[in-house]
């Protein structure tokens, strides 16, 4: 019996050293790990968030197919962050990458280590406009608004 494939959506962020290459080696490390990128966002570049007295970043989306759970699938995430050298300075703050699962499928998730949707998703620009070129239609499984809906809430 084949395995069931789960469709989830990961912002991709960077400010430090080779921002695309950065961005680029992410991708190809989501497909060593086994999961399917389907579709990547133009990359784009935007101002910090939070905290403003840093580089800009270059910010992507991309659509993944995976067999994990979304517990796994974040687990992942954060190994190949750390597997790229991750170092957590400060609360949002300069990174090399940042890999963040936004959506996956329509679960809805609060626990310590993992909340989806990912809880801020739908103030950040950065976020949904790569998001929207590549899953304008998907809805956000909370608000039910398409998620270009929700750009055009914060536009």
């Amino acid at each position: 019996m084949a395995e069931v494939q789960h469709t989830a959506y990961v912002a991709l962020g960077t400010n430090l050293g080779d921002r695309e290459g950065n961005l680029r080696r992410a991708l190809e490390l989501l497909k060593q790990h086994g999961v399917q990128v389907e579709r990547v966002s133009t990359f784009i570049t935007t101002e910090p968030y939070g905290v403003t007295d840093q580089p800009q970043f270059l910010n992507g989306a991309c659509k993944v197919r995976t067999t994990m759970t979304p517990l796994e699938l974040l687990r992942t995430l954060l190994a190949i962050e750390q597997e790229m050298g991750r170092v957590r300075l400060r609360h949002w703050g300069e990174r090399n990458i940042d890999l963040d699962l936004l959506l996956y499928e329509n679960v809805v998730l609060d626990t310590p280590e993992l909340r989806l949707p990912h809880p801020d998703m739908q103030n950040r620009d950065f976020v949904l406009l790569p998001l929207v070129e590549i899953a304008g239609d998907e809805v956000h499984p909370v608000f039910k608004k398409k998620i270009k809906e929700l750009l055009n809430l914060i536009k």
